[in-house]
């Protein structure tokens, strides 16, 4: 079972303004403390974009490279997504790394609100979904589109017409999902073979659903403490890991618990969730990660 970390469970995103941003070393000494064997790359100017650099960082902390989230414009029909996801390629492919994983942005900053699509838009969307998946595996990538809150898929209806309307595969993110409105176990067990990465998350459901009735921001219920650590929330993480493993799933689990920081941590900070996270992962797949 390959588990790996995300930098955004340090608090570390691209969302101008998200809060206290840590130095890479110490998240990344971090991951490598934790057990965790890879990690995905982090919000742009996070980690070096030179290759020989972005290797030996990663390599003095034990960790190799799992791919990088991408927020691209896709509905825009006079804007052409290719040319925002080519250095992120570069990356990917330079630390031997394997998955781009895009989300349909809304072309604004942070994740607390977005515009409706038209018919137009979401052909616009579709195919560009397809062309970034060709583009990817030209390169040897794999993309996947991750289904977000605030980005273009957000919601049920929204994931479904991209499974209609595109072959690209998904990210199941199971908190993104569940705070979507879309049963991340159900969504596991009838397109498995449409999943080809994850992102591990538990969620506070009574928080979720604030975010959901409009009563709180996304941006303020995850800086209330809407994501746990996996094991302690309201999300069904045994069974979906075991829906996937049975059904052939030999992708990364990548553990996110999305967080604000507002400054600097005193002791363990972070890493203690991701500690616990880690330690229960590992009973439910009955073993270490790999």
């Amino acid at each position: 079972m390959k588990i790996a970390g995300a930098p955004i469970s340090w608090g570390v995103c691209e969302v101008p303004g998200w809060g206290h941003q840590l130095d890479p070393e110490r998240v990344l000494s971090e991951m490598g403390r934790a057990g965790l064997a890879a990690t995905e790359l982090g919000p742009e100017g996070f980690l070096p974009t030179d290759p020989g650099e972005l290797t030996a960082l990663l390599g003095r902390h034990g960790l190799s490279c799992v791919g990088s989230f991408a927020p691209v414009v896709l509905h825009d029909a006079d804007h052409d997504p290719v040319p925002d996801v080519t250095g992120v390629l570069e990356s990917i492919v330079a630390c031997g790394a394997s998955m781009l994983v895009l989300a349909a942005a809304t072309g604004t900053d942070g994740y607390d609100s977005r515009p409706d699509l038209n018919d137009d838009q979401w052909s616009t969307l579709l195919a560009n979904l397809d062309r970034l998946a060709a583009a990817a595996a030209e390169r040897g990538v794999t993309a996947v589109l991750h289904p977000h809150v605030g980005t273009m898929v957000e919601k049920g209806d929204e994931v479904a017409r991209v499974l209609a309307g595109s072959s690209i595969s998904l990210c199941l993110d199971t908190g993104h999902l569940l705070i979507g409105g879309t049963d991340p176990l159900k969504l596991a067990r009838t397109v498995p073979g449409r999943i080809a990465h994850t992102h591990l998350k538990d969620v506070d459901a009574a928080l979720a659903a604030r975010v959901q009735s409009g009563e709180l921001t996304y941006t303020d219920a995850v800086s209330r403490g809407m994501y746990t650590p996996l094991g302690t929330g309201d999300v069904d993480i045994a069974g979906i890991v075991a829906a996937l493993r049975n059904n052939g799933f030999d992708g990364w689990f990548v553990l996110e618990q999305d967080t604000i920081l507002d400054g600097e941590p005193v002791g363990q900070g972070p890493l203690g969730d991701v500690l616990t996270s880690v330690a229960y992962l590992q009973e439910v797949a009955g073993g270490v990660p790999a």
